[in-house]
């Protein structure tokens, strides 16, 4: 079984998607024969982030609202995340572009890697407040990763994956992706959103029993008595 994920690193809610997720797969009875594989999406593609300036005021200037309510919406956010075990720090995240973080993942799906590029990104991200801006912390993420370290410094000092990027996007908006995270399942159905984690249960269980055979033949060491379509052995 195959389960696209279009998200971004910057997207809270595709960190609490992805635990989510897991936490469905865990109970899965056939999750080693399932196979993610993550699409990119930007929530910004124009983002150019003031240095200095902190996640509150960027939300409360994005949505025209007031840094007060941006606060406590994160602060709604952060708990939610506790929840599933994670620990976001809105207070010393770094507002960022994302496209160089999302050609870090593509490098690294060349190696068998992309599900922990993207769990390293997250986290880096979300609750280490690591600025993905800065092509050094981008470095020692690919370190981190196992990454060749010069094919890391190539991809920051080029446009390598971009069309990559883009290609994603493309294909998102061909499918009617509005948001993130969006999860497809075997090309036929689609989860919008972090949705509890027995939604996720229901989906698998769905998309498993539609493409799997109806039954399985059982072989013996002699053939059974049977007719054949010519009439013999009857």
């Amino acid at each position: 079984m195959k389960i696209e994920i279009w998200s971004d690193i910057l997207c809270p809610f595709c960190y609490i998607g992805k635990r989510r997720l897991e936490s469905a797969l865990s109970t899965f009875g056939h999750a080693d024969q399932v196979q993610v594989h993550w699409r990119s999406f930007e929530l910004d593609p124009q983002a150019d982030p003031t240095p200095g300036e902190n996640q509150y005021v960027c939300l409360a200037r994005k949505y025209g609202n007031t840094e007060e309510w941006a606060r406590q919406m994160s602060a709604n956010m952060t708990q939610m995340a506790a929840e599933e075990g994670l620990a976001f720090d809105f207070d010393k995240l770094v507002p960022a572009n994302s496209l160089d973080a999302h050609r870090l993942v593509h490098l690294a799906a060349r190696h068998g890697r992309q599900d922990a590029a993207k769990e390293r990104l997250f986290k880096a991200y979300l609750e280490e407040g690591l600025d993905i801006n800065d092509p050094t912390v981008l470095t020692r993420l690919g370190a981190d990763l196992d990454l060749p370290a010069a094919e890391v410094t190539a991809l920051l000092a080029s446009r390598e994956f971009e069309q990559q990027v883009r290609q994603d996007e493309y294909e998102a908006q061909q499918i009617g992706v509005r948001g993130v995270p969006y999860f497809v399942f075997d090309d036929k159905y689609a989860v919008s959103g972090a949705q509890p984690t027995a939604l996720f249960q229901e989906v698998l269980e769905k998309a498993w029993s539609e493409a799997k055979p109806r039954f399985e033949e059982v072989a013996s060491a002699t053939d059974g008595a049977a007719c054949g379509l010519d009439g013999s052995a009857c």
